[in-house]
Formats: structure tokens, C-alpha cells, sequence
């Protein structure tokens, strides 16, 4: 064969393209040009903002949401990659998981205003006047909002994979590197993408403070649909309301379809079951890009790569690598390290015992533990009524994946309901019956942390075994032992993932739920989110350090006690094979 007909062969041989080459191609450059427009507005001065303000024109609302999209999707990208790195190491590595586990928790119960009180100052000063610093703050912000629970989520995975499927790795004697991307990550993909969902309406929850930022004397305001919420919500404009959650409607039925949804389809594949899924779920966009030929030969190269990099065999450094646990080596090295991590703690607890005892006294510290232990009543009942409730609701989803497709943007929807839009109906009920704030304030902690429960039993129900199914059918399980015998069992480690995250968000949504205002109407409950709210709001740094301080103490110990000896027990007692 000549070269010419060599050639010849290989043009025949090329994917010519198709109809569906075209409509991807427009959908591809359609997102080329919103990220080219979004770096272009990060690039202007600070003085930007102040000379075009957000204005509650309905339309400005199209720019808005793409704007506050972008931001939305920057930071669950880094939290994904946060999420492979962080939760590969806690779950690897015993030494560091005593240390990863804890701060993951302390982490997620620092309230997002607690993040915007040192950062904005921080990022402001990295790119001084200019909008990147104002974004990268906002973007930071929307992250601490999404990347714990995604954290979370994979931990839980990590360390409950079947046994015969790690002994099948030991058996093709796979590296700890090839074991991670073989086995670690398509085992925990299911619940990972439920919890990534989640993560992303979680962001909504939170959008309004993160682009309508206040610290003592500092005010940014970003142009975005949360912004605009903020102005709407001052103003009392109930019209601009109705236009900001339309607008958020649009963009969750938007973002479900073009990403979620072909990823939920794409990652049936990785469910853990000997039988094959009665009902797989679909998606139109993922459908189109399997029909298209030269859209998916342009991923060859990117295949070929992802395929070269999970096959390395890297070896694991020495702390990820398992060791006899009684060893005495092992005793040594955990001696020092023990020393360390008290060592480490004594010193963080000097500092901030030295800096609040020169700005505060020991009835502030009491007004504080106090505050805290009303707002964790509310984090108790809120949380137990939302297992009532959510877990049935959930396994009966999960295990119905049709019904799970329709059920699946109307729950990212409600759990992207900001707690803000529920202000002007609670603060004029409460104001016009005379009720207690104290209590009918309340549910607002609960009304975006309680999709966690939901997301995660629907991602346990969705990944539970057919073939455990079908047997539980052959001995008639039925009602009351189906549930204590077969799906609690099954669920359980997806729903202690809900559960602490839930318990996390809902510490944080004290900040937003305990001061409520409509207008000038300012309605205020007691709890430690109220606490830290005012501070924060009249830049006050000693008792904005304290209520987080006091926070992150009481979410750690009611980790510690209840959460944490329910994943020892689920990874003891009810790991799948």
C-alpha cells in the first residue's frame, strides 16, 4: 500500500460528522462564549460596580443569572477537586484522618459570614481594585457552602467498599493509585453525584450573602441573582421576588438538563450490583452526544490520557499505606503524633484564649454557650422531624428511578429555595399573629438543609444492590423487617453522610434563619446565629471569633458523640459484602 492510498484509507475511515455534530457544536461554542464573557467582567475595575449598581429591572435578570452561574459552577469545581484529594487522604491514611476528620467538621459549622469576615479583606487586597478580588471572595464563599458536604460524601464511600471488591484488587495486585481511580472513585460516583447536586442548589442557600457582602465598613455588592435578592428583599418589592425565583427555576431546569442529568445517566454504570438496573436513567443530552461522530472523536485523545493516568502504578506514600496496627513502630510514630496534634491544639487555644480575653469577659463567653445551646435544641428537633419525614420519602424515590428523574430538578429546586425569599411570609405572620419568634423563625434553619437527608437516602436507595432485592423478595420480606432487615441497613452510611451535613447546614443557616427582616421590619430570634449575625454586621471581630469559636466546639463534640460512633458502626456492621 502507498502512501497515498494510506491516506486515502484513513479519510474514509474519519468520522464525517452528522446533524447531531451541529446542534453540540452550537451548544459547545453557546458555553465558550458565556465563559469568554465572564472572564471579561472579572477583568474590570472595582469602580465598575459602584458606577452600575444592581438594579431591580427584571431585564437584568439573564445577565445576573449567568453571572451568578459561573460563580456557582467555578466553585464546584473546586470543590470537586478538593473532594478527591482530601477525602482520599482521611480515608487512607489513619494518622491523618484523626486530624482531616475533626477540621472537615469544624469546617463545615464555621458559618459562611465567618468565612466572608477574613476573606473579603484578603482577597480584596490580592487584586486591589479590581472585580477579581470581589469574585474570587464571592466564588470562595459559594465554595464553603458546597465542598464539605461533597467531602463527606465521598469519605463515606471510600471507607465502605465491599471487601470482596478489595480483595479483587488484591488479587490483580493493583497500586494504591490504580485502586483509587479503578475502584475508591467509580464505587463512590453515585453517591458523590446526588451529593454534588445538592452542593450546587446548596449554593443558592447561601448566594445572597456571598454577593451582598457587609463587613463593618466594607460593602461589595456583585451584580447576580443573589444581589438582586438582597436589594428586592429591602426594597419589599414582592414582584422582584417572583421574578428572582422564576429566574432561579429557569436556571436549576437549565443546569439539571445540560450537566446533572447526562452525569446521573453516565454513572449508572458504576452501581454495585451482580444484575443489571430494571429502569437505567436517561438523558437527551447525553443520548446526543453518543449519536454525534466528530464531537466524540475529539474526546479520543482525552479518553486515551484519563485511561494512561488511572493505569499508573504509583506507589502510595508511606502514611497511606496500611500498617500492623499494633506494631511497635506504629506505637511510636502515633506517640509523636499525638504529641503534635496536642501540641498544635494548645497553641490555636492560647491564641484565641489570649486575643478574646483582652477583648471580652466571662460574661460574654456565658452569653455565647448559652446562645449556642438554644440554637443546638433547634439543630436537634429540626433534624430528627427531617428523618421523620424524608427518609421513607427518599427509599420510596430511590428505588423508582423514572420517578427519580421527575422528582430529581424539583428537589434541587426546593433545596436551592434561599431561606431569604421565606422572609416576607414568616416576618408578617409572625408580626401580625404575635408569635414567638423563637420558635416560628425556626423552620427557616431547616428549609435548604434538609434536601441533604433527602439526596442523600435517594443516592442509597438509587445505588442499593438489585440482586439484595430480589433476594429479600425470595424470603418475603416484607413491611416492617424490609425496612429494619434490608433498606436501613443499606441506606444507613448514605443517610449518617445526610445527617451530619444536614446537622452542619443547619448550624450554618442559624445566621441567615435567627434574624429575619422584611423592609425595615427586623424580627430577631435568641441563638448563636443571631449572635454572630449582629457581630459580624457591626464589625465586631472579638465576638464574630467567639460565636464561631463556640460553634465549631459544640458541632465537633455532637459530631464526636453521635455521628461519628454511627459511621463506625455502619462501616463495622453494615458494609455491602
Amino acid at each position: 500500500m502507498t502512501l497515498q492510498d494510506l491516506r486515502i484509507a484513513v479519510l474514509t475511515r474519519a468520522p464525517r460528522p452528522n446533524i447531531w455534530d451541529l446542534v453540540a457544536l452550537i451548544l459547545v461554542i453557546g458555553a465558550m462564549v458565556l465563559i469568554v464573557y465572564g472572564g471579561e467582567q472579572t477583568t474590570l475595575p472595582l469602580s465598575a460596580i459602584e458606577t452600575t449598581p444592581v438594579s431591580l429591572d427584571p431585564a437584568n435578570l439573564p445577565l445576573y443569572a449567568l453571572r451568578t452561574t459561573m460563580r456557582m459552577l467555578l466553585a464546584i469545581i473546586c470543590s470537586t477537586i478538593f473532594t478527591f484529594v482530601y477525602s482520599a487522604i482521611a480515608a487512607k491514611s489513619r494518622r491523618a484522618e484523626m486530624v482531616m476528620i475533626p477540621l472537615l467538621d469544624i469546617l463545615q459549622s464555621v458559618p459562611i459570614l465567618g468565612f466572608l469576615t477574613f476573606t473579603v479583606v484578603f482577597f480584596l487586597n490580592l487584586f486591589p481594585g479590581n472585580v477579581l478580588g470581589a469574585e474570587l471572595a464571592c466564588v470562595f464563599a459559594i465554595f464553603t457552602s458546597q465542598a464539605w458536604n461533597m467531602t463527606f460524601s465521598m469519605y463515606q464511600s471510600i471507607c465502605s467498599v465491599p471487601k470482596d471488591l478489595e480483595e479483587a484488587t488484591q488479587s490483580f495486585h493493583l497500586s494504591g493509585w490504580q485502586r483509587f481511580w479503578r475502584l475508591d472513585v467509580p464505587f463512590a460516583m453515585p453517591g458523590l453525584i446526588w451529593n454534588a447536586m445538592m452542593s450546587m442548589s446548596g449554593g443558592w442557600f447561601f448566594v445572597v450573602a456571598s454577593e451582598a457582602i457587609t463587613v463593618g465598613n466594607t460593602t461589595v455588592t456583585l451584580p447576580g441573582v443573589g444581589s438582586y435578592v438582597a436589594l428586592a428583599i429591602e426594597k419589599r418589592d414582592l414582584a422582584a421576588i417572583g421574578y428572582a425565583i422564576l429566574t432561579m427555576l429557569l436556571v436549576i431546569i437549565a443546569y439539571d438538563q445540560l450537566l446533572f442529568r447526562p452525569i446521573v445517566a453516565w454513572a449508572d454504570k458504576f452501581r454495585f450490583e451482580q444484575t443489571a438496573s430494571s429502569v437505567a436513567p436517561t438523558s437527551w443530552m447525553l443520548d446526543l452526544f453518543r449519536r454525534t461522530r466528530a464531537l466524540r472523536a475529539l474526546t479520543y485523545p482525552l479518553v486515551a490520557t484519563n485511561k494512561a493516568i488511572s493505569t499508573l502504578r504509583i506507589a502510595l506514600p508511606v502514611g497511606l499505606r496500611p500498617s500492623p496496627k499494633y506494631a511497635p513502630p506504629s506505637r511510636v510514630i502515633d506517640a509523636l503524633w499525638y504529641a503534635l496534634i496536642a501540641a498544635g491544639t494548645g497553641y490555636a487555644a492560647w491564641r484565641a484564649y489570649h486575643y478574646l480575653s483582652a477583648n471580652l469577659g466571662a460574661s460574654d463567653v456565658y452569653d455565647a454557650i448559652g446562645d449556642g445551646l438554644v440554637t443546638l435544641l433547634r439543630v436537634v428537633v429540626l433534624i430528627a422531624l427531617a428523618t421523620l419525614i424524608w427518609v421513607p420519602v427518599g427509599v420510596w424515590i430511590g428505588l423508582r428511578p423514572k420517578i427519580a428523574e421527575r422528582v430529581q430538578p424539583l428537589a434541587q429546586f426546593l433545596a436551592a429555595f434561599p431561606a431569604n425569599l421565606a422572609f416576607p411570609i414568616f416576618v408578617v405572620l409572625i408580626v401580625r399573629y404575635n408569635l414567638s419568634a423563637n420558635i416560628w423563625l425556626s423552620p427557616l434553619m431547616i428549609l435548604g438543609t434538609q434536601w441533604y437527608i433527602l439526596f442523600n437516602v435517594i443516592a442509597g436507595a438509587s445505588a442499593f444492590p438489585g440482586d439484595l432485592r430480589e433476594a429479600a423478595a425470595s424470603f418475603h420480606l416484607k413491611g416492617w423487617r424490609w425496612w429494619m432487615k434490608v433498606i436501613l441497613p443499606g441506606i444507613f452510611p448514605y443517610y449518617v453522610t445526610g445527617a451530619v451535613t444536614a446537622s452542619g447546614g443547619s448550624w450554618n443557616a442559624s445566621i441567615v434563619a435567627e434574624v429575619a427582616s422584611w423592609g425595615d421590619t427586623r424580627l430577631s430570634a435568641t441563638g448563636l446565629g443571631a449572635y454572630i449575625a449582629k457581630a459580624t454586621e457591626a464589625g465586631d471581630f472579638p465576638r464574630v471569633v467567639l460565636g464561631i469559636a463556640v460553634m465549631c466546639i459544640m458541632v465537633t463534640l455532637f459530631n464526636r458523640l453521635l455521628w461519628r460512633p454511627l459511621y463506625a458502626f455502619g462501616e463495622r456492621r453494615l458494609r455491602l459484602g
